[in-house]
């Protein structure tokens, strides 16, 4: 397990509509309490923290679909990877103070099961970042074991299974005692949204970015899309990304043919390439990783502009729509 401390996370109101009648969620009342029990426990948990055995470490010995990794924990919040389906990835939230726990983009219902039953948790809340069956395949079924709340787009309301909380760009709400900010980033589909816990550094991106490439644009435009990747990339360097599939390594063969010349690249291609061939996940990548290496976030490249023939007056939408079709056809 890798374990990271980083200050807890900032309190805050939200704003969200419900279509059961008020927001199901809120700002609990012992909120000052809570932050310093986990500025204590958190200094606790960096003094004890160097016994742990890191991800790729306990990999070893298993396949990635054998079992669920706890990739991240910050701000008392775990963050565990569940692979689903044949590449894509659910990942469970836990609250370590409360116990509260989420799951993201669940496309099947039995591995969110598994996951839970072993750790002997119970899940409070579903989160969707686009209407995707293979998103929310699981939701029904998830649901109906004690009610689950299923969180999405307003824009996706008639489209998401079982929803009950909409939300929009801008909007903050609180999971457990960590903020999350909603960001709209469509271009995948046109209800796509991504969640961002800046105070647990995390950032879950659905069908938007992947390492190493974007979504497909089948409800959205080069335009949109680029606009979508922008307001990821603003974020800090160090954030985490987690997304909705476990491409890296078929990405990094692409975008080795458009930029071979990039050294950050090559690096993170023999990286890459080093975990699959062991089953572990690449997932999550950084904001600072696929800054230096994503081709879909380097539409100003000089070489990947030569060899795909992207006119000196296009710009980078209409670059990144080029890279797109190029990648469509790979």
């Amino acid at each position: 397990m890798q374990v990271i401390s980083k200050a807890p996370s900032a309190m805050a109101s939200f704003s969200c509509s419900s279509r059961q009648g008020g927001s199901g969620l809120g700002v609990w009342p012992g909120m000052r309490q809570l932050c310093l029990r986990k500025s204590l426990l958190y200094g606790l948990m960096r003094l004890l923290s160097t016994p742990f055995k890191t991800l790729r470490s306990a990999g070893r010995t298993l396949k990635v679909a054998q079992f669920c990794s706890v990739s991240n924990m910050s701000s008392a919040l775990q963050i565990e990877l569940v692979p689903c389906l044949k590449d894509n990835y659910a990942y469970l939230l836990h609250d370590v103070d409360t116990g509260t726990v989420g799951v993201v983009d669940p496309s099947e219902a039995v591995p969110v099961i598994d996951a839970l039953s072993r750790k002997n948790r119970n899940l409070t809340y579903i989160l969707n970042t686009h209407h995707h069956y293979d998103h929310t395949g699981g939701n029904a079924e998830l649901k109906a074991r004690a009610g689950k709340q299923v969180i999405g787009s307003g824009i996706d309301e008639d489209r998401i299974p079982g929803i009950d909380i909409v939300l929009k760009d801008g909007d903050k709400w609180m999971f457990a005692g960590h903020e999350v900010v909603v960001i709209e980033t469509p271009g995948h589909t046109r209800g796509h949204i991504s969640f961002y816990f800046p105070g647990s550094g995390a950032i879950f991106t659905g069908d938007t970015l992947f390492s190493l490439s974007c979504g497909k644009l089948f409800e959205g435009t080069p335009k949109e899309m680029h606009s979508s990747l922008n307001k990821i990339m603003s974020l800090p360097d160090e954030t985490n990304i987690y997304c909705g599939h476990e491409y890296t390594l078929s990405n990094s063969k692409f975008a080795l043919s458009i930029e071979p010349q990039n050294e950050a690249l090559q690096s993170y291609a023999t990286q890459v390439a080093h975990l699959r061939s062991k089953r572990l996940p690449t997932i999550p990548t950084t904001v600072k990783m696929e800054k230096m290496c994503n081709p879909f976030l380097r539409t100003s490249s000089p070489e990947i502009r030569r060899l795909l023939k992207i006119p000196e007056a296009a710009d980078e939408a209409e670059a990144l729509g080029i890279i797109r079709e190029a990648k469509d056809n790979f």
